[in-house]
């Protein structure tokens, strides 16, 4: 799941690398430090996308927090292997402090994972304190990642889009259905949210030239590539 980590050097490591690029450039003239990573429907790579953004920002040396704001169907703590017994739910309600609840994962990269599901998610999410802490993290770090649930299923993206300063819209090629894809950018369209990007996301290698050309450019030998392609997990390459 966090192939930038586990295999710096592959193309789809790199391409996580290029969306970071494309961040920072984007947010050249506006400081985009709150970042929401979103998706149409289920399964199309939000998670994982939010994850290794996060691990690739922390790369070049900024302090990085990764939120898990899907406090229905949580799998931040999963990617990156450590304890949900406390999270943001229970930093929500009182019950234990941010120092308490957010996991070092690195040196500049902390995880906070989702914590107990609560029977309210959308509530919870759109509480002022939810707001404050936000404003409180954005202080403390260089670069705050926010996932969330599909934007079609619940109301929490929305809700969430509101108080961060860039969105991201992760759309699985050949899965995402156009209509629901185009029915999410109204839905955040109407909080006004600031959907800064799309990112193309279970993009097959083998459906184009430019992923081999970047093996040859580079200088690997076509038995190597071959190799690569073979037991690489290239489907789930960001384009």
């Amino acid at each position: 799941m966090l192939i930038v980590k586990d295999n710096p050097k592959s193309p789809i490591s790199e391409a996580y690398r290029t969306l970071r690029t494309n961040i920072q450039f984007s947010s050249f003239d506006n400081n985009l430090d709150t970042i929401l990573v979103t998706s149409s429907g289920p399964s199309e790579g939000k998670s994982v996308t939010a994850s290794n953004l996060a691990v690739a920002m922390s790369e070049i040396g900024k302090k990085v927090l990764i939120i898990d704001c899907d406090l229905r169907k949580p799998s931040i703590h999963k990617k990156f292997n450590v304890s949900n017994n406390k999270g943001l739910s229970n930093l929500l309600i009182g019950q234990s402090e941010f120092d308490e609840v957010v996991q070092k994962y690195t040196e500049n990269l902390y995880v906070l994972t989702s914590g107990t599901v609560p029977p309210n998610p959308s509530e919870m999410l759109e509480s002022n304190k939810m707001k404050s802490f936000l404003e409180e993290a954005e202080s403390k770090f260089d670069f705050v990642l926010i996932d969330t649930p599909p934007v079609i299923a619940v109301a929490d993206a929305q809700i969430l889009s509101t108080m961060v300063k860039g969105v991201l819209l992760v759309i699985a090629s050949g899965e995402a259905e156009i209509a629901g894809v185009k029915k999410a950018k109204e839905l955040l369209d109407q909080v006004k949210a600031n959907i800064i990007g799309v990112v193309l996301n279970k993009e097959n290698i083998n459906s184009g030239k430019k992923y081999g050309y970047y093996h040859y450019y580079y200088g690997r030998d076509k038995s190597k590539k071959k190799e690569e392609l073979k037991n690489s997990n290239i489907g789930e390459a960001i384009s």
